[in-house]
């Protein structure tokens, strides 16, 4: 790797290493894969079904390959802090074993109990999955979202995304809590809410990911309101056919899951209200990423 590269890092060479080493003689068929979505704030999970091959008619970069066969998207939610954490490792490759963390997953694909956590300490070459760099900023991500889910519950939660609107310059009016006929949140521009773009937003608070009935009923609603766009909020994520639905709606339907409200809470914090910062106290810090660390 090293003469084929003399220009990189000796650090880096021995992370491509490493990495291309575990792809092709460490992984065994029957092993499972974890994969987490940049789309959408999904792990997919898949089982290794044969040998490693080099297919040099792939693209570049797309060339050292294994089959899998992916066997569910499971919500990063369902996932304890310390899975996530090893999860977001930045190598693309790596072993993750600390804290019988298969066990735990098969239990989550097969919805099982899961087993208690068995804390493991690591000696030798098993300290290769504690030295590998984590993203820091989805970690943290994981944090804030797992502190809304508890503090802002059912009719916090369509609160919590008015505030976010606001900031973003809508005039926002949010239903009282109760039934709210399809919409929990109305917004528009201009002082007074009435200039365009006019939207309804559909706020759905539980774990469980939102069907393609919500966004049929939410296109009525926008019908009935006469509002330009329509927003769905699915803190549990969605199903697999309600993203092809809403790419057919592009210029008339958004969806926000649970990572795209944090990112949108990132965006505006300093703009929300002071009693909101102070529901949720957040913290801007600097980090290097770790391919400039030495």
């Amino acid at each position: 790797m090293g003469k084929t590269y003399p220009e990189e890092k000796h650090k880096t060479i021995q992370n491509w290493a490493s990495q291309i080493w575990l792809f092709i003689k460490e992984m065994q068929q029957g092993d499972l894969v974890a994969l987490p979505l940049k789309s959408r704030s999904f792990i997919a999970i898949g089982e290794i079904i044969g040998p490693y091959q080099y297919r040099s008619d792939f693209p570049e970069g797309a060339k050292h390959t294994r089959p899998v066969k992916w066997l569910q998207e499971l919500p990063r939610s369902v996932f304890d802090k310390d899975l996530l954490y090893s999860l977001g490792a930045f190598m693309t490759v790596c072993r993750i074993q600390r804290n019988n963390a298969e066990e735990r997953i098969r239990a989550l694909l097969t919805g099982k109990p899961l087993p208690a956590i068995t804390q493991t300490t690591f000696s030798g070459e098993s300290e290769g999955e504690l030295e590998a760099p984590t993203d820091l900023e989805q970690y943290a991500r994981d944090q804030i979202r797992d502190y809304i889910a508890r503090k802002f519950k059912g009719h916090d939660l369509a609160r919590l995304v008015g505030a976010v609107l606001e900031a973003q310059g809508y005039k926002v009016q949010i239903s009282p809590e109760g039934a709210d006929g399809g919409v929990d949140i109305i917004a528009g521009h201009g002082p007074m809410g009435f200039d365009h773009p006019k939207l309804v937003v559909q706020v759905k608070s539980g774990d469980a990911p939102v069907d393609v009935k919500v966004v049929r009923e939410l296109q009525g609603v926008m019908k009935n309101f006469g509002a330009d766009h329509g927003l769905i909020v699915a803190w549990g994520g969605y199903k697999n056919s309600v993203p092809k639905e809403a790419a057919r709606l592009f210029f008339e339907l958004r969806l926000w899951d649970a990572d795209d409200l944090v990112k949108a809470i990132l965006a505006t914090y300093e703009s929300l209200p002071d009693a909101l910062q102070a529901e949720l106290p957040l913290k801007r810090i600097w980090v290097l990423v770790p391919e400039e660390r030495e």
